[in-house]
């Protein structure tokens, strides 16, 4: 039983693709998602993490400084400034990134991907919801979900993106988790964009 409703998903969510309320509506239970706090817990990580239920593929669109800040153990300033993307003092674009290869430089010898030469990093990137990385995950969700599929099929066939979430919900024990900084720490190593996640939590309980 979904006890959130379509018509609040779609206020809160008013981007969110076509069908995914549905997908997590016939799935969601599969997660441990029960009760309302539970489904409410669900969506608001998912949403968060997705942007609004509209993006479901990592982006490795990065500008120098970008890769500095985020990626700063992997890649150094001369290989920031060669990948990263690069704009003028208009705002141009004069350089764009170099997604590809910041995806194999920053995933490479981890969570199961080969070295960079391999390109696993890129075909590895975060999927799905929330975003699954690594060639190690991808072959555990494949494994539970008892068939072999593409990776790209995790960002682009809604029931795939679903359970994507489901597997990770269940991997990481979060339905048992009731406090949003707490369910934070678990998806990401951190409390990143936790006031959204907390706000988006909120809207959806008093719903």
């Amino acid at each position: 039983m979904m006890h959130i409703s379509q018509t609040t998903f779609n206020k809160i969510f008013p981007n969110a693709t076509t069908g995914i309320y549905k997908a997590i509506s016939d799935n969601i239970e599969k997660a441990g998602c029960i009760t309302k706090t539970q489904q409410a817990m669900f969506i608001a990580q998912c949403g968060h993490e997705t942007r609004g239920f509209t993006r479901f593929c990592e982006s490795m669109n990065y500008s120098v400084a970008g890769l500095r800040e985020t990626f700063r153990k992997y890649f150094t300033l001369a290989q920031a400034q060669k990948y990263g993307y690069v704009k003028n003092k208009a705002g141009v674009v004069i350089q764009k990134a170099d997604q590809a290869s910041i995806a194999n430089i920053a995933y490479a010898n981890r969570m199961g991907n080969g070295n960079q030469a391999t390109g696993d990093g890129w075909k590895y990137r975060g999927r799905g919801l929330p975003h699954l990385t690594g060639k190690d995950n991808y072959l555990r969700f494949q494994k539970w979900l008892g068939k072999s599929i593409m990776p790209e099929e995790v960002s682009t066939d809604l029931d795939l993106i679903v359970k994507s979430g489901v597997w990770f919900w269940l991997d990481k024990d979060l339905a048992n988790c009731t406090s949003v900084e707490k369910a934070t720490l678990r998806i990401n190593g951190g409390t990143n964009g936790l006031e959204e996640r907390c706000k988006l939590y909120r809207d959806l309980m008093v719903s």
